[in-house]
């Protein structure tokens, strides 16, 4: 039943992206905040397959640890689910992402309209300055900056060192750092064609103290976001207590 489940997902996931990529194309003369509206839609009805199909919800945690306004996300990055969710969980999402991404067709083209940050990771200091720029140009329209520190998604119970991009951010930008913590992988792999039903668990965490060296400040946002991810994980097996909480 599970396969045949995440075979009918895969195929509507799929046909939904198509279909709203393709009614999107005229958006692209247009303003970056209609396609940043569609990015939502399309994301809010990914949710919506999942919980239908899957049976796959999600609960979030520490609501009340996002200051208002512009912000930097640094977020564990487990699956692709949460490469979309944060158009359903912030109100102005900007992620930072792989520069190759525009260039696929329609979905990279708005990607690009909707003013997401891409990086040319191999052009080093370059790349920094152009992350900084747009970051800063983006929280100064009271967006919040998404990015993954570990640049590339990591199994559960696993970590990548942490790049020196969101570094960057926090030494040279006037804004939160909030860690985020999460449990995607259990439920939607990074390479696995299978979806598990269940409930994703994400956690904003406490945002970062101002004025850490860089040191300092990669050393405790690893550590919060790697201990945070380790317990839902074993809260997830069953092997620590589970706060109350409403999954959607």
């Amino acid at each position: 039943m599970m396969i045949i489940r995440s075979l009918l997902f895969n195929a509507l996931f799929l046909t939904w992206t198509f279909v709203v990529s393709l009614l999107s194309m005229p958006l692209l003369l247009g303003r970056g905040r209609w396609v940043r509206f569609t990015a939502m839609i399309w994301s809010g009805g990914i949710v919506l397959l999942a919980r239908m199909v899957i049976g796959l919800r999600y609960e979030v945690r520490g609501r009340e640890n996002l200051p208002p306004g512009p912000c930097i996300i640094a977020s564990k990055h487990q699956s692709a689910w949460e490469t979309f969710a944060y158009h359903v969980l912030l109100p102005e999402p900007v992620y930072v992402l792989k520069r190759e991404l525009f260039f696929i067709p329609m979905a990279g083209w708005l990607m690009w309209k909707a003013g997401m940050i891409g990086i040319d990771r191999k052009k080093g200091l370059q790349a920094l300055k152009i992350l900084i720029r747009g970051a800063g140009e983006a929280l100064a329209l009271d967006k919040q900056i998404v990015i993954f520190p570990e640049g590339t998604r990591t199994a559960p119970g696993t970590s990548r060192p942490y790049q020196p991009g969101v570094a960057m951010l926090y030494q040279n930008l006037d804004a939160d750092v909030v860690p985020v913590a999460l449990n995607s992988g259990l439920f939607w792999g990074r390479r696995s064609f299978m979806k598990k039903p269940g409930v994703i668990v994400v956690e904003f965490l406490p945002p970062l103290p101002r004025g850490m060296s860089k040191r300092d400040f990669m050393a405790t946002l690893s550590q919060r976001i790697e201990d945070a991810s380790t317990r839902l994980l074993e809260e997830a097996e069953g092997t620590a207590p589970a706060p109350n909480g409403k999954a959607t």
